[in-house]
């Protein structure tokens, strides 16, 4: 498919790219253009445009300054058109979304003679749902049992006179057309409470069907991603499109190619949207609160035909799901024992995934029980649905549709309800991962809850079978994808195929003539916490006199805070730490500032470790308290752990390490953000020279000038 025109169309685009801004060609993002251009115009393709070669999937890593966002596009936007194909570009940052889509997209179609079009997209929940602003405003208590069940659902029953004020600002600013329903373009600040009474999800919208389908913010936008040639998202939201089969909210995978920038947070995003939680206590409110409203409606209002018998049957079905889940709370409570419950947020794990025997056997039960009020809410949203297209004798299409966002999130939650209880129930298969499963003890104001949980302790299934096998191409990038040098920890736990094309591009960067990393004689270790804080407090005030604006990386709160306390007033007055103030306020604060020629030091945990753009004299120093191994106590991570030994692996060489080798490559990477940048790093933790696998991951950072005291 890369034949000679679509070739020359790519190096045309850049040639003019260059050109247009008076930039040199820089080798990496040259390396980087070819690497996409070929896996993706490798893909063969049979007479309806359908790929039947291999999975084409091209995993490069480019570091700060390589102008990725530039490459890719140039290389796949000219291939995705050719092909009649969607490119879906898709960032784990809201930042890097925005930036994509207002400054880096216009930019590449104005400077490099390239002709599309492109669009934004965003879930459900960022845009207002005008059947409940009209709800809220209007209902008022005729139905007293239907809106206290809508209360128990997320909705608000009490609107006080600031919402009222507030949503009727909204209808007025919809009906002069000064506002679109984007959340993010609301002229102020909107209190996520309120904000969450007005937005809906995939279960409670009913589509074309509402009345106010013709005027709803989200298909409105959802009308432009089927128009545009390129769709900026987010992971979450293709995740939840593939979770939902794929083209339910963007195009089909086998219509689209899809790059992930920062495409390192891919895998745990995957986990996190496979995973399952309840809370027990919770659901038995919930279950219980449900089976009276649902009886005092059904007395109150009597419906017709198949509808009113379904929904006569609920409260039957939701009552004897609240009596397992009784049982289950005093099972849970019974096999769990807490090492620590004084602990932030106390835990159970169970060893290799496995759940004694009762509390499987009563797991089958609620899963029957959860299928059964799914499979009876569904026939009852169908038969609303169709009482909505007014096809239902004797049930008014307004009542159809103010009943179908309750019963659909009934339905949410009830099959939220299914897929937990179901992967409790089951044995994980022999020689596979195991699922993942355990509890947290909950308190809050003298009530404690049990929350059973489970995930899944790798994407690689789903993310081959969702994903990368169904899709027509797909591009991964970020600046750190390898792991010692390697792109093993990447495949293991994102399901890169074995075909996929994996590379390195060199970054622009000198990194040995702009920045040293030294590494101190600390005579302090730091897997004795209070010895290794007295050191750095001893040591930073001398480090931090080098340079106006640093940033020091913690991989503890409570150690930040005690070098805090304990560095003296002096520095204290420069030093802006993490948890004080929001992030963005702490930036802006640091760089007004370096700004004011004062002297500003960061003190941040893993969160500023990566994403923060402090170029120049924002961020000369960059000082990392220890080497940022992930917190032991994360129970998939444990899991996973306790897998890879029972196989006969080092869970700490072959997870721990190379997790720690890629936080420290993005700790490290704050530092230089323009090729003009200067500075130094400085790691305060000598096990990168005396423990054995230190090496490895000294290696795996960039050829910084080392001095090691």
């Amino acid at each position: 498919m890369l034949n000679d025109e679509l070739k020359t169309s790519i190096q045309q685009a850049y040639r003019q790219f260059l050109e247009n801004k008076e930039l040199k060609p820089r080798y990496g993002q040259k390396l980087m253009i070819a690497e996409i251009a070929r896996t993706l115009g490798a893909i063969e393709c049979d007479d309806e445009g359908k790929r039947q070669s291999d999975p084409a999937v091209a995993v490069v890593e480019a570091g700060t300054g390589t102008g990725k966002t530039v490459a890719y596009a140039l290389a796949s936007i000219p291939v995705a058109q050719a092909a009649d194909k969607r490119l879906i570009i898709s960032t784990a940052t809201v930042a890097l979304q925005e930036q994509i889509v207002f400054k880096d997209l216009p930019d590449i179609r104005h400077k490099s003679g390239l002709s599309f079009t492109f669009t934004l997209a965003k879930g459900r929940g960022r845009y207002v749902c005008l059947s409940k602003l009209d709800q809220l405003l209007q209902s008022g208590q005729e139905n007293v049992a239907t809106m206290e069940l809508f209360a128990q659902e997320g909705f608000s029953i009490d609107v006080d006179e600031g919402a009222v004020k507030l949503y009727q600002g909204m209808i007025d600013e919809l009906a002069t057309n000064r506002w679109d329903g984007d959340r993010d373009n609301w002229k102020g600040e909107l209190d996520d409470q309120l904000w969450r009474t007005v937005t809906t999800d995939h279960g409670q919208c009913s589509g074309r069907r509402c009345t106010n389908f013709g005027q709803c913010a989200f298909y409105k936008a959802r009308e432009e991603l089927t128009r545009a040639d390129v769709v900026v998202a987010n992971h979450d939201l293709v995740l939840a499109d593939l979770a939902l089969g794929g083209g339910a909210i963007l195009s089909a995978p086998a219509d689209s190619i899809y790059i992930f920038d920062e495409g390192h947070h891919l895998p745990d995003k995957a986990i996190n949207h496979f995973a399952h939680h309840g809370r027990l206590r919770g659901t038995e409110n919930w279950l219980e609160q449900s089976t009276k409203q649902i009886r005092k409606l059904v007395a109150q209002q009597a419906l017709p035909g198949d509808l009113g018998r379904w929904l006569e049957q609920l409260p039957d079905r939701l009552q004897a799901t609240l009596e397992s889940q009784q049982q289950m709370f005093a099972v849970v409570e019974s096999a769990s024992q807490f090492p620590n419950p004084d602990s932030y947020r106390p835990s159970f794990r169970f060893a290799n995934g496995i759940v004694p025997e009762p509390m499987r056997e009563l797991a089958g039960h609620l899963k029957a029980h959860y299928s059964g009020i799914c499979e009876l809410l569904t026939r009852l949203c169908d038969e609303l649905k169709e009482a909505m297209d007014g096809k239902v004798d004797g049930v008014d299409v307004i009542d159809a549709e103010a009943w179908y966002p309750l019963l659909g999130a009934m339905l949410s939650r009830a099959d939220a309800g299914f897929g937990l209880w179901q992967l409790y129930s089951i044995q994980d298969p022999e020689g596979e991962p195991p699922i993942a499963r355990w509890v947290w003890l909950l308190e809050q104001e003298g009530n404690f809850d049990l929350e059973v949980a489970c995930s899944p302790i790798l994407a690689a299934r789903t993310l081959r079978q969702n994903l990368w096998n169904s899709c027509y191409g797909a591009v991964v990038t970020s600046a750190t994808l390898t792991a010692l040098g390697r792109f093993d920890r990447l495949k293991m736990r994102a399901g890169i195929p074995d075909s996929a094309n994996c590379a390195v591009v060199p970054s622009p960067f000198y990194h040995e003539d702009a920045a040293s990393l030294r590494i101190p004689a600390l005579n302090a270790d730091p897997k004795s916490p209070d010895q290794h804080t007295e050191a750095i407090i001893d040591c930073l005030p001398a480090l931090l006199e080098e340079q106006s604006g640093a940033l020091v990386l913690f991989s503890s709160r409570r150690q930040m805070q005690d070098v805090f306390a304990g560095i003296g007033r002096q520095w204290q007055q420069r030093i802006l730490m993490q948890g004080d103030r929001s992030k963005q306020e702490l930036i802006s604060q640091h760089r007004k500032r370096i700004d004011d020629d004062k002297t500003s030091v960061i003190f941040g945990l893993a969160s500023f470790a990566e994403g923060v753009d402090l170029p120049g004299a924002y961020c000369e120093q960059v000082i990392i308290a220890k080497i940022p191994f992930a917190v032991p106590d994360d129970p998939v991570e444990a899991a996973l752990g306790e897998w890879i030994e029972s196989r006969g692996g080092n869970p700490f060489m072959e997870i721990s390490v190379p997790d720690a080798s890629v936080r420290l490559v993005q700790a490290c990477g704050r530092l230089l953000r323009t090729e003009s940048d200067r500075g130094s790093i400085t790691i305060l933790d000598r096990r990168l020279v005396s423990a054995r696998y230190g090496r490895a991951l000294l290696d795996a950072l960039p050829p910084f000038q080392r001095r090691i005291d």
